[in-house]
């Protein structure tokens, strides 16, 4: 089986784990700073603070922007459940967009349209590896929360993505570009949010008692294997980038498109999300079609389970709808060989054809 995800994991994160468990040193502590502070100075901003999970990450930012009641948010429909829970979770509206057909990130002209006097941030998530178009974002004068969970190492127009927004979270799951098995940080050039969030990830020993707080630390032994994770970062996104290019060679265009680069942008590869050019007629025939490439050994996945649009019932989001009937995952890491890719890309046409 080639799985469709899989964890980078190696002799220097065991090694990094192991210390950590001798030393017995195992909770939130010395290393934890040490993680934030790399990853501060990967992005190059101010300072990050390491939670317990990219969700959790999405909710302190937006408290710590004071976003609450009354307030609304504005986010992708295609996307995982993940920011629209922060946006309940803090009591705030979430107004729903549609996303750039060609990317599948989050359409600019849409939030434009989308945004009201009482619209407090965008949550931009960066899908698949790929940036949004962060240079129309901002411009449109509305804080912006980037989700890098999908795309750390990727560029838009010269800027590392993760240090435009006001705040940036990220998550580092089992199977993301850096993962540490769960978790996530909020990072940020202004120390007066950070400080706020810090407030949040923990009540114990504080100088008053503050309803909103609640225990969401990150462990040393989690963050030891992200420091060594962060170590390799540059080598796994050299090794991404050149499976991409084997599927690119591989695939026929008659019947995949590949990911879109536009320009001024990078692409990590996170996730290589073809584009179906032989319509599938139905999600049965979506489903079946999945089901016989793993009958043979390679697990392909829906890059988004549902649009959020669908959940809610909401109309009028052709984007996220075509999306979601053509877009296919294929797998996609460091672990993988080239012929593993030649081998998914051939049974990926013969099971189309």
């Amino acid at each position: 089986m080639i799985p469709h995800s899989k964890p980078s994991l190696g002799q220097d994160d065991i090694r990094a784990a192991t210390e950590l468990l001798r030393s017995g040193l195992i909770a939130g502590g010395p290393v934890v700073g040490q993680f934030e502070r790399g990853m501060a100075a990967y992005l190059g901003v101010q300072g990050g603070v390491a939670v317990s999970s990219g969700t959790v990450a999405l909710e302190l930012a937006l408290r710590a922007m004071g976003v609450g009641h009354g307030d609304n948010v504005i986010l992708p429909s295609y996307v995982c459940p993940a920011p629209w829970l922060a946006v309940q979770r803090v009591g705030a509206q979430a107004r729903i967009v549609d996303i750039d057909p060609v990317t599948y990130n989050l359409d600019p002209h849409k939030v434009r349209k989308a945004r009201t006097s009482r619209t407090r941030a965008v949550i931009v998530p960066h899908l698949f590896g790929l940036p949004a178009d962060l240079t129309m974002l901002e411009s449109l004068g509305i804080p912006l929360i980037e989700d890098c969970a999908q795309t750390l190492g990727a560029m838009e127009q010269g800027r590392a993505v993760g240090s435009v927004g006001l705040l940036t979270v990220c998550s580092f799951y089992a199977t993301k570009l850096l993962c540490t098995g769960e978790g996530g940080m909020v990072l940020s050039n202004d120390e007066a949010l950070l400080e706020r969030v810090r407030a949040l990830r923990e009540y114990d020993q504080a100088p008053s008692l503050n309803a909103a707080a609640f225990n969401c630390k990150m462990t040393d032994l989690q963050a030891a294997i992200g420091v060594t994770q962060l170590n390799q970062l540059g080598e796994f996104l050299e090794k991404r980038a050149a499976l991409a290019a084997v599927y690119r060679d591989s695939l026929p265009a008659e019947l995949f498109t590949p990911p879109s680069v536009p320009a001024g942008r990078t692409h990590v590869y996170y996730r290589f999300v073809v584009r179906l050019q032989k319509g599938l007629q139905s999600s049965d025939e979506f489903t079946a079609y999945l089901s016989r490439m793993a009958h043979r050994g390679l697990q392909c996945r829906k890059p988004v389970f549902r649009p959020l649009h669908r959940y809610l019932e909401l109309a009028d989001f052709p984007a996220s709808d075509e999306a979601d009937d053509v877009a296919i995952s294929l797998p996609i890491y460091p672990s993988l060989s080239d012929d593993d890719v030649k081998l998914a890309s051939q049974i990926l046409q013969e099971e189309l054809r």
